[in-house]
């Protein structure tokens, strides 16, 4: 099964709005891979140049790490069915690195694999690219939430 999500899909599986939504379209998700590649186009108009670098804008390297966490959200959501009603968030952040600014106007293909899964741990890793040059990679590992942690 190979797969895309647009917008209104993607609304429907994550819990993120504005302006902490990072992920407009899925291209592709791949089970038999484990993979699943998104876009983030970056706009001049997002909240976050406003105070970032003001002129010299440059997306936050923790921005680029949740819309990896998110492309990865939406790959468990899809192919994870016991997943889909779960709420999953940060349980680390491994070998994070950050090569080369992104800036307005760039469009940030991500690319997330290896999901590997034990118990209420699954752990994948992620790398963000503009224009095929890579911008920023991590090893990410989420925790679902028991649904006794899911209320305040």
């Amino acid at each position: 099964m190979k797969r895309s999500l647009g917008p209104q899909e993607i609304l429907a599986l994550l819990p993120h709005r504005y302006p902490f939504l990072l992920v407009d379209v899925v291209e592709e998700i791949d089970p038999e891979r484990a993979y699943i590649r998104a876009i983030k186009n970056v706009s001049h108009n997002e909240p976050f140049f406003q105070g970032h670098f003001p002129g010299n804008p440059l997306m936050p390297g923790v921005l680029l790490i949740e819309a990896m966490a998110q492309t990865g959200g939406l790959y468990i959501k899809v192919v994870m069915e016991d997943c889909r009603e779960s709420l999953f968030v940060f349980a680390a952040i491994d070998k994070a690195r950050f090569r080369h600014p992104v800036r307005p106007g760039d469009r940030v293909v991500i690319e997330a694999q290896g999901f590997r899964r034990k118990g209420h741990i699954i752990k994948s890793t992620a790398r963000a690219s503009v224009e095929g040059k890579l911008v920023a990679e991590a090893e990410i590992t989420a925790a679902i939430l028991r649904e006794e942690e899911t209320h305040a």
